[in-house]
């Protein structure tokens, strides 16, 4: 359906809005800058900038509702023959190959990295996503297998994806904020990811393993 005029304009000062606020935090960082000197700044009212974001670290984490479903879409999306794990690691390897800015491989991410380490509530919010990932893998896995609802192992298995996960991520913000070079990183990851696949059982790699006849 073609996008409404009304919901361009909405989009696009949802948009405006979050850039303003994101210029501010790495300029001064998260704690000394308020909702009112953002308002002020995108000239809009306080209310407007709560209207589209409920909370000061949502203008923050502004993208991250497709974060938190991503691992969840892979996993979901993986090819015929394809293990949950092994497609996750395709798809890292292919945007850390990419160098890719989804995953943190562009210049100015060491900022955008220290302004979440100097605030706790970004961390505290960094957190939550990062469960709510796990969540959402589990939810697919046990979906997808037909596990029962007491079978721990949807969990177990959620746990080790959101690993590989997190361990790229934090590998590459580490390296990020050393001030390297994106091209740089994005080698070394590539052997970081085969040798976190080195470490994963053959249980994990051939866990929810898609047939063709589930394929969406």
């Amino acid at each position: 359906m073609a996008e409404g005029l009304r919901e361009r304009k909405k989009r696009q000062t949802r948009q405006y809005i979050s850039d303003v606020a994101t210029g501010l935090f790495m300029e001064r960082g998260f704690d000394a800058v308020t909702v009112a000197e953002i308002a002020e700044a995108a000239n809009v009212s306080v209310n407007t900038v709560y209207n589209y974001f409920p909370a000061k670290e949502d203008l923050f984490f502004d993208r991250s509702a497709g974060m938190a479903d991503r691992l969840a879409r892979w996993v979901r999306g993986r090819d015929a023959g394809e293990s949950a794990a092994r497609a996750v690691l395709r798809e890292l390897r292919g945007e850390v190959e990419a160098v890719s800015p989804r995953v943190g491989l562009m210049e100015g991410y060491d900022r955008f990295m220290r302004v979440i380490h100097e605030a706790p509530p970004l961390r505290s919010r960094l957190w939550s996503l990062q469960q709510e990932i796990h969540d959402n893998v589990e939810a697919v896995l046990r979906e997808e297998t037909g596990a029962a609802t007491d079978d721990p192992l949807p969990d177990l298995m959620a746990g080790q994806i959101c690993w590989i996960h997190q361990a790229v991520f934090v590998a590459i913000g580490r390296e990020m904020l050393g001030g390297r070079k994106p091209a740089e990183v994005s080698r070394e990851v590539l052997v970081l990811l085969d040798d976190i696949e080195d470490l994963l059982s053959e249980r994990v790699l051939g866990y929810a393993v898609r047939t063709a006849d589930r394929m969406p």
